[in-house]
């Protein structure tokens, strides 16, 4: 099977700093891939290099065959990379399904269409009820998102990046500051996603990212000091050097 998403030697360096090393990943349709890491590691930089916030010294990044690494953020999003934010960005005056509408409306060339007519709109209404009964925001769709709990706004999120059909979904902290029990609702949406979608998941919670995760990817000082199985990456004596530490004890002696 190809590829559907490809990074190859990507390097950032921020003055002397070299924040980003000859990174490569490479993601099959399907994959569901933990990104890890300690704080300082290049995540974030990755990340942005990836989605097009920043351009890379060198390298490129690959989407289903194609070279998008001088396109825009928006035109990744068109070509089907789309990612998630750690922190919600809401409108908090606005409802689900107001934010859900819009998403579809943009990727079918209609964000010009008046927002309050897609009511009318019977392929849009259908596609959106779809969403929220798989992610159990049906009641909520016609709340504001202020008078929505947190974990639902999470969960929104995840709405408009399916509405936008990717290929390839980069969800950052998709649980970060979600009450532990709401925690479920997340883990239940993550194992909703569709089969064929290539998710790549950065994420702190370690008991979530082997819940989740059929690949983890270490990256530490920019670099990636591991590629491989949930099962291995807590006997990998670097990882348990630089991150996992006293975690990867614990499940070793459990």
């Amino acid at each position: 099977m190809s590829p559907v998403f490809q990074v190859e030697h990507l390097r950032k360096s921020f003055g002397g700093l070299a924040v980003t090393q000859d990174v490569s990943i490479a993601m099959e349709p399907g994959d569901r891939v933990a990104l890890i890491g300690p704080n300082g590691a290049g995540k974030t930089t990755f990340v942005n290099l990836v989605v097009g916030h920043l351009a890379p010294d060198s390298g490129k990044v690959m989407l289903a065959g194609s070279d998008v690494t001088a396109l825009d953020p928006i035109r990744r999003v068109r070509q089907g990379l789309v990612r998630s934010f750690q922190v919600t960005r809401l409108f908090s005056d606005m409802t689900p399904q107001e934010h859900v509408a819009l998403a579809i409306l943009q990727r079918t060339g209609r964000s010009g269409r008046v927002l309050g007519h897609f009511q009318a709109m019977p392929e849009v209404m259908e596609e959106m009820r779809a969403l929220f009964e798989t992610l159990g925001l049906s009641a909520v769709a016609t709340r504001k998102v202020s008078e929505i709990a947190y974990g639902q706004q999470r969960l929104l999120e995840i709405a408009i990046a399916l509405a936008l059909k990717p290929k390839v979904l980069l969800l950052d902290e998709p649980a970060a500051g979600v009450p532990q029990s709401d925690t479920p609702r997340i883990e239940a949406a993550l194992a909703g996603l569709p089969s064929d979608l290539a998710v790549l998941m950065i994420e702190h919670d370690m008991d979530l990212v082997f819940r989740f995760a059929k690949r983890v990817i270490v990256l530490a000082a920019g670099a990636v000091i591991f590629d491989g199985s949930p099962q291995d990456v807590t006997k990998d004596a670097r990882v348990r050097e630089v991150y996992l530490g006293n975690y990867a004890n614990d499940r070793s002696a459990a």
